[in-house]
């Protein structure tokens, strides 16, 4: 099409940081703003997006369209450190929400009462030696050929680096990101759990689902993609 508007995904710089923490907000609750759930932006933030902005950058991608970023995939292909970073900023986080509790509104105390009493208990198994991301896309980037593209760009990467699988848990529902969507990308879906956090918000069940994939087959793109929407 004539007017389509191009768009490219590249590494993540960064200068990336600010729009890319913005962005997990906007999208935080079913891909829409987290606001009406937990107001504290920059906990939010902290929490999903801190490890691989600060500490590795280089296994990130992003979607831009007209020079803004839309969409980002943050990966990770050092597990155990990961998951000693995410143990200790856990604790970090925790004790400064309910330094933050008094002045947050009953629907942010109840979210954070979730992530105490709940959270961890409704988070599926994963497996523990195993490249992941998390992703996160605006309206306008939620489209089969951007989402192709950004993925094949970090299965090239991990490929060149020696992984052969990645896995990622993926927030699905009825209507929208269902578990069928992933399995067009060639994911196998592991297991799943029922999260409760947003039962008094969405009328649909909500689940956290442990998706999976082989990259024996991942083909050897570059890290610049051009396509078309």
């Amino acid at each position: 099409m004539k007017d389509a508007k191009p768009f490219v995904i590249r590494s993540y710089r960064a200068s990336d940081r600010a729009a890319v923490r913005r962005l997990c907000c906007q999208t935080g609750f079913l891909g829409e703003p987290i606001d009406p759930v937990y107001q504290d932006r920059e906990l939010f933030a902290d929490f999903l997006t801190t490890y691989y902005t600060d500490h590795e950058p280089e296994s990130s991608f992003v979607i831009e369209l007209d020079g803004e970023i839309c969409g980002y995939l943050l990966g990770s292909r050092r597990p155990l450190l990961n998951q000693l970073y995410s143990f200790q900023q856990n604790l970090v986080l925790g004790f400064r929400a309910l330094l933050r509790y008094r002045g947050y509104n009953e629907r942010s105390r109840a979210f954070v009462r979730w992530v105490l009493s709940n959270g961890w208990r409704e988070v599926p198994a994963a497996p523990r030696r195993t490249p992941h991301f998390h992703i996160n896309l605006l309206p306008e980037a939620r489209k089969m050929s951007t989402t192709r593209a950004l993925f094949s760009a970090y299965f090239a990467y991990l490929y060149r680096n020696g992984e052969r699988r990645v896995y990622g848990q993926i927030v699905t529902f009825e209507s929208r990101r269902g578990e069928r969507m992933f399995e067009r990308y060639g994911f196998k879906v592991l297991n799943r759990a029922r999260i409760t956090k947003y039962e008094s918000f969405h009328p649909e069940s909500v689940y956290l689902s442990t998706v999976i994939k082989s990259l024996e087959t991942a083909e050897p793109l570059t890290v610049d993609v051009r396509s078309r929407l």
